[in-house]
């Protein structure tokens, strides 16, 4: 049977469709921040950046990223939309998205001096003579302050710490690096913060700093916990189970580097021996 031209344009067609489709099998295209260190940056500076090509040499591939600015819809904006495959950092059981076997487990730490008073957890005595407690608004440290009575007179300063008035609707961003600086000046006593977040810089910081992992125990003044304590897992689009699984054997396969690097980056990690291992 002659080929005709129609069928001559079906097999071009098809070969493209085939080369595009090995072309995509090569990349590993990651959702990432442009700017939110200690995360990740379009200069690969981050610890997700690195956790990404740990992932990317577990699957052979080349990873591409696709940069976001504001984390309030990055996922609509990239991995929603077909821009990216996959998103590093997310919580475990997030239900917008598939998400892989945890990574991770770590949670929110107190950072204090040395040679200052630690603070063990939010009953402590501390808290209350604290002239300055340095947090991020939104996050379980305002739910606590507003439970031991702290909030309304840190408010001022909380609002310091962003360094500039946001426009309605406007992203605020809190730089990590700051707060913790503020400890390490003495500036403020106390700061309560995302451990991974923190890790980097009070590792960094000219004053020796103490980080103590608060416990997970904690409860709203309605009696709701307060969770403090969280696995963190890579994710995919919903239904693309192929990848999810490619996920799954990379960090399982890369456990050992993935631990070492986040012990390098000073993360507190938590009930380390179970993460990945047991699911």
């Amino acid at each position: 049977m002659p080929l005709t031209k129609k069928h001559l344009l079906a097999l071009v067609c098809l070969g493209l469709s085939l080369s595009t489709a090995n072309a995509d099998d090569t990349h590993l295209k990651i959702c990432a921040a442009e700017d939110e260190m200690p995360y990740s940056n379009n200069k690969g500076e981050g610890f997700e950046n690195k956790l990404a090509q740990l992932v990317g040499e577990a699957l052979n591939k080349k990873v591409e990223y696709v940069y976001w600015t504001d984390p309030r819809y990055y996922l609509r904006d990239t991995l929603d939309k077909g821009l990216c495959d996959v998103v590093i950092g997310v919580d475990t059981g997030d239900p917008r998205v598939s998400t892989s076997v945890p990574y991770y487990r770590s949670g929110y730490v107190f950072i204090t001096r040395q040679d200052g008073q630690a603070v063990q957890n939010w009953d402590s005595d501390a808290l209350q003579k604290a002239r300055r407690i340095a947090f991020v608004p939104g996050s379980p440290a305002e739910v606590m302050l507003r439970a031991i009575g702290r909030y309304n007179d840190l408010f001022n300063y909380s609002q310091e710490l962003v360094g500039y008035k946001s426009k309605r609707n406007q992203y605020v961003k809190y730089d990590t690096e700051k707060l913790v600086g503020e400890v390490a000046s003495g500036h403020a006593e106390v700061a309560a913060l995302w451990g991974p977040a923190a890790g980097r810089y009070v590792k960094a910081a000219a004053t020796p700093l103490t980080m103590t992992v608060i416990p997970d125990t904690n409860k709203r003044a309605d009696g709701e916990k307060v969770g403090h304590h969280y696995s963190t897992s890579m994710a995919v689009r919903k239904g693309n189970e192929a990848l999810l699984a490619q996920l799954n054997q990379a960090i399982k396969a890369k456990q050992p580097e993935i631990r070492q690097l986040l012990e390098a980056e000073g993360i507190p990690l938590l009930d380390a021996e179970t993460v990945a291992s047991t699911q």
